[in-house]
């Protein structure tokens, strides 16, 4: 049986304007699992991206909790856009996280680098941002938040600025990094067939204020990429379900 990684207890959060409060989230329970990937669904605006930002501490539940199985719980965000530094090469863009929390030694930064080799980076730790695809600077930004060696990676759609070829074979690689490094992820995403190529579960949330419409086990096995599952014949049962979920 997995062990409980992330608990969300009947949380909720509203923001506050001039024009009055909004409740972005209502009485949401969620459990992460140890070494699991969780994809979230839902309408748009509904707050899935408030739940990562709860998660990661950026925001506080106006009312529940956010417990994790362990002190010290290892966050890494990983965003829809790279926000890669223009000025800086491949290699200084993967070791500015180390910078910035003071945690740059001569170990991290050989594993960065090494992070870099392993997964077809390394001829290119001299260029600049500008001189890479949009998929690879994609991987550029993944790498440089593995190489604070997360617990759990946070995806809030770091596909949808690509085109739909690129987000594809992306996809397949960025699902082969997390489960190489045996990490374990949440994927904030408005795409159906992403979340069933790539997670063991989906949660569909409801529209706002968000809250757990159903939460779908997907029944693929977890050496199976994302590419090979979409073209299985149970995929389409999968995404008919969570469609028929988000329409009902």
């Amino acid at each position: 049986m997995q062990s409980e990684l992330i608990q969300l207890s009947d949380v909720s959060h509203s923001f506050h304007t001039v024009a009055g409060e909004t409740i972005a989230i209502q009485n949401l329970d969620l459990t992460v699992y140890e070494g699991e990937f969780l994809a979230i669904v839902g309408p748009s605006g509904c707050g899935k991206t408030t739940v990562l930002s709860l998660i990661m501490g950026l925001l506080s539940p106006t009312a529940g909790s956010v417990r994790f199985s362990r002190e010290k719980l290892r966050l890494g965000y990983m965003l829809q856009r790279d926000h890669l530094l223009d000025h800086r090469t491949v290699e200084k863009n993967v070791l500015l996280g180390l910078e910035v929390q003071h945690r740059l030694t001569e170990e991290s930064k050989a594993r960065a680098f090494a992070l870099l080799d392993t997964y077809g980076l390394g001829e290119f730790r001299t260029y600049k941002p500008q001189q890479l695809s949009g998929g690879m600077r994609q991987k550029v930004a993944l790498i440089r938040t593995l190489a604070l060696e997360p617990d759990v990676l946070l995806l809030d759609e770091p596909f949808s600025a690509l085109d739909y070829q690129t987000r594809l074979k992306l996809s397949d690689e960025v699902y082969r990094i997390i489960r190489s490094e045996h990490k374990s992820a949440i994927l904030v995403t408005h795409d159906i067939s992403e979340a069933v190529s790539m997670a063991d579960r989906v949660a569909v949330f409801s529209a706002r204020p968000a809250g757990l419409r159903e939460l779908i086990d997907i029944g693929f096995s977890a050496d199976m990429p994302p590419l090979e599952r979409r073209s299985r014949p149970e995929f389409h049962d999968y995404f008919d379900r969570i469609w028929k979920e988000l329409q009902s």
